[in-house]
């Protein structure tokens, strides 16, 4: 099975790419984000604590996202080849429980792909994004703490791929499709290296 990660900032195109990557090469793509929304918008208890975090910017504990994560994977349909994970991991330490979850399960992380977006552009995608989504947590005030939270807390995974030589940096301005072509290209490769 194939496991690639997905990251960049909030508003870098991780949820728009992982969908055309999810259908071109029959990937699961695992968004954290939409698992999380989900559950909050059940209105369970464990939706509030949930919503609590996000409607301040903020990480959800490891062990919680740890748990969802490793459901998600135990529950795969056979004829899946593989997943994208989009959302997680955001810190080294959930890099390094996300290596344990998978050396469980007898995988490995195969690539990380970063979308590179330049940090205005990233404010005007999420402010546009905002104004047709419904998600409360598109304003200015929660997108400047998101980007500060991912530049602090989540860029430290990069290095942790880097050193592990997983990390592909991809230009993540242009068309789509320039863009599925880029993250492609690494994909193609590192399958192949399988």
């Amino acid at each position: 099975m194939y496991v690639m990660i997905i990251c960049g900032a909030p508003g870098s195109g991780k949820g728009t790419q992982s969908d055309l990557i999810a259908e071109k090469y029959n990937l699961l793509h695992l968004s954290t984000g939409d698992m999380l929304r989900s559950e909050v918008a059940s209105g369970s208890e464990l939706g509030k604590t949930i919503d609590s975090f996000i409607s301040n910017g903020e990480l959800i504990p490891d062990e919680l996202m740890e748990d969802l994560l490793c459901h998600r994977i135990d529950t795969l349909e056979p004829h899946i080849k593989g997943v994208i994970l989009d959302g997680f991991p955001r810190t080294v330490a959930q890099a390094e429980a996300l290596e344990g979850i998978l050396t469980d399960r007898k995988l490995k992380v195969d690539a990380l792909v970063d979308l590179d977006v330049r940090h205005d552009e990233l404010i005007i995608r999420l402010l546009n994004r905002g104004k047709t989504s419904g998600r409360s947590d598109d304003n200015i005030d929660t997108i400047t703490q998101r980007l500060h939270v991912y530049a602090e807390k989540t860029m430290p995974v990069n290095n942790y791929y880097i050193n592990k030589g997983m990390y592909h940096k991809v230009e993540g301005m242009g068309t789509r499709q320039e863009i599925l072509d880029r993250i492609c290209s690494v994909i193609d490769k590192t399958m192949s290296q399988k």
